[in-house]
């Protein structure tokens, strides 16, 4: 631990962390399962708990080290033992690293995952794939562990597409049903061909930084001494990240495809964080992911697995920051994902589909808010860790709140709920409070840290985003109050929302400790946590931005109470002036249509089957000719050995004539 004296258990054992989960899963899958349904939930859940304890705990003995509003929070990395070695320098090891947005996204993922491993013990207690969820919801956990305490990017990608594979085990989880593992393949295999960028990035960082790796190391070898790590290696993050040696990748002059080096590795790994986290066009994945059980969405897709991408770039926030392109295209494509999805959530009526266009929405928020930022005006950095924090919380209570829903009335579809405020206060109440943080709503969570990311727009002089980001803030109050007015309100609309009941106390427990969260997590001051450089300055709330951005939240809000509360029919009307642009927007701008006429009558027809004609006629027909010759040549010469000896005299006479010819032709 370097300089670091006396410390902790949970930092000396800090890989205990995602090691506890790994166990669970082989201990789960390979044992438990096929013996106790019961005991594969409960092992299982007590596993997450035991590393959302040590989480915690490692986050007290950090911030005991290095106190909030610290000019530096050092890197830390109490554990790390070689895995592969190519070279000196190229070695790679397996560790962890204990740092702010390391510690914060272990507080994230841990306590999201108990909280849906023990809502899940009552959801799926009738489901007969119990035991084998259990097992797959361990290994997504223990994955995203593995990432966010990664101390390289091999380990990190090397988890990464184990998030992946996890990923595409829970929403494919319902093997036989078609749509599920329709949608299972859709996700990885649009988050593959995002991957491969991520891929291209870390190589181009990888070759650049090798080619400066001896002219850095005397200046930033003592570092690592002193705080643990050993000597730096070439794929380390502390490595890429420290500023000298980001003057001397600020020093290459080298150009590729018209963009400088580090620029285009930046922009290709911010393909494999757009994949991961589904910005737009990579975006067609998500929706469709929603076929996986209730709380594999509350777990993957809201508050775990696609932030992954956003804190990617989070990690490697100062190699992006020394290139204004690459932050640039965070930046707006960013904005535009938040708006594209926060449009087509007011038009989908399936409350899961609201809920992900909803989590694409607040991802672009995320994303922008990082674009925004620069190493001299880093508010948005901490703008976008802090909702990721928040939103964690208020989204998957929001997507357990759905499955609570769902399991009473056994649809998805918002209009055919109705009147659940009475049948189900508890879920009512925490899914009220949800919608009011999503929206803004002052004093929750959402409030703070939404702000947060309008303020960083405004202060970083980027007017459109601002805009944009503004006028989401009331889409988003809009469409939530939408389907929480039709779930909640007004008279029950089917016989199975008429005989609605509240949830069993082992999934509303979750439901109100994530109310609880939602309401006082805005009150962390994130910015003497979480920050690049010297910690920032908290000046209470700005009501220039305070003032407008409630506004729009409640006057969406007021607008969804005028369509959805009382007289519905307006609703109606409005969809019919709207006419064919509310068509086009209810089929999500038919992106899905485009990639599958992309796919089917372009790539398929013609590349795909002149590659397959290529493959069964020239490179199998070929094998197959060299077969038939050999077969053939065989055939033929198996009439020289007969066994028979007046066949050998009949050859050798034969031959004999044959040569005694050939000879007299030759020498008349």
């Amino acid at each position: 631990m370097g300089a670091v004296a006396n410390p902790g258990f949970a930092l000396r054992y800090a890989w205990l962390i995602p090691a506890i989960p790994f166990i669970s899963f082989l201990l789960v899958g390979l044992f438990l399962r096929p013996v106790s349904k019961r005991w594969s939930g409960v092992v299982a859940t007590l596993a997450v708990f035991a590393s959302m304890v040590l989480a915690y705990t490692l986050a007290y003995e950090y911030f005991s080290l290095f106190p909030p509003g610290s000019e530096k929070h050092p890197s830390l990395v109490p554990f790390a033992t070689e895995w592969l070695r190519y070279q000196d320098v190229l070695t790679v090891k397996v560790g962890v690293l204990v740092d702010p947005i390391s510690i914060l996204l272990l507080l994230v993922v841990t306590t999201v995952s108990f909280l849906v491993h023990l809502y899940s013990i009552g959801y799926m207690s009738d489901d007969q794939g119990y035991g084998r969820f259990f097992t797959y919801l361990n290994l997504f956990t223990f994955s995203m562990l593995g990432l966010v305490v990664a101390p390289n990017l091999v380990q990190m990608y090397v988890c990464w597409e184990l998030v992946g594979a996890s990923s595409f085990l829970l929403i494919g989880f319902y093997y036989n049903k078609p749509s599920a593992v329709a949608a299972s393949k859709k996700a990885f295999i649009v988050t593959r061909f995002a991957d491969l960028g991520f891929l291209i990035g870390m190589i181009i960082l990888t070759v650049v930084g090798y080619g400066l790796y001896q002219q850095v190391l005397p200046a930033i070898g003592p570092v690592f001494q002193q705080f643990g790590g050993g000597v730096p290696q070439v794929f380390d993050f502390a490595f890429l990240t420290h500023p000298t040696v980001l003057k001397a990748f600020a020093a290459q002059n080298t150009q590729l495809f018209g963009l400088g080096i580090l620029t285009l590795a930046a922009i290709l790994v911010y393909v494999g964080a757009a994949g991961k986290s589904a910005m737009f066009p990579l975006h067609i994945w998500l929706p469709d992911a929603m076929e996986g059980p209730t709380p594999v969405s509350a777990l993957i897709h809201a508050a775990t697995m696609v932030v992954a991408g956003v804190y990617l770039v989070a990690r490697l926030f100062p190699v992006f920051a020394l290139s204004g392109t690459a932050l640039l295209v965070v930046a707006y494509v960013g904005a535009f994902t938040c708006l594209f999805a926060a449009v087509i959530a007011v038009t989908q009526n399936d409350i899961k589909r609201v809920l992900a266009f909803s989590t694409l929405s607040q991802l672009g928020y995320m994303m922008l808010a990082l674009g925004v930022a620069s190493m001299a005006h880093p508010l948005g950095y901490t703008a976008a860790m802090f909702h990721l924090f928040t939103h964690a919380f208020f989204k998957a209570l929001l997507f357990l709140g759905a499955g609570a829903m769902i399991h009473a009335v056994h649809t998805n579809n918002v209009w055919e709920m109705g009147g659940l405020r009475k049948k189900m206060p508890v879920t009512h109440i925490t899914f009220l409070i949800a919608t009011l943080a999503i929206s803004g709503i002052w004093p929750l969570a959402g409030f703070f840290s939404k702000d947060e990311i309008l303020a960083s727009t405004l202060g970083g002089h980027y007017y459109v985003i601002f805009a944009v980001t503004l006028f989401v803030a009331g889409l988003t109050a809009f469409y939530m109050f939408r389907i929480y007015f039709l779930s909640f309100w007004g008279e029950a609309k089917t016989e199975e929302a008429e005989h609605a009941h509240e949830a069993p106390a082992v999934m509303w427990i979750p439901l109100v400790v994530l109310a609880g969260l939602s309401m006082v997590a805005g009150f962390v001051p994130m910015a003497k946590f979480i920050h690049i450089g010297k910690a920032l300055e908290h000046h209470g709330i700005n009501m220039m931005i305070a003032g407008p951005a409630t506004g729009v939240a409640v006057l969406g809000i007021g607008m969804a109470w005028f369509f959805y509360v009382g007289d519905s029919s307006r609703a109606d009307r409005m969809t019919q002036r709207m006419g064919l642009l509310y068509q086009v927007v209810k089929e999500k701008f038919y992106i899905d249509e485009v990639y599958l006429f992309i796919t089917h009558k372009i790539i398929f027809h013609y590349i795909s089957r002149p590659i397959a004609w290529f493959d069964r006629n020239i490179v199998d027909g070929g094998v197959n000719l060299v077969g038939w010759m050999t077969h053939t040549s065989g055939a033929l010469l198996r009439f020289l050995q007969t066994g028979q000896v007046q066949t050998y005299a009949l050859w050798f006479v034969a031959g004999s004539l044959f040569t005694l010819l050939f000879l007299w032709s030759a020498l008349l």
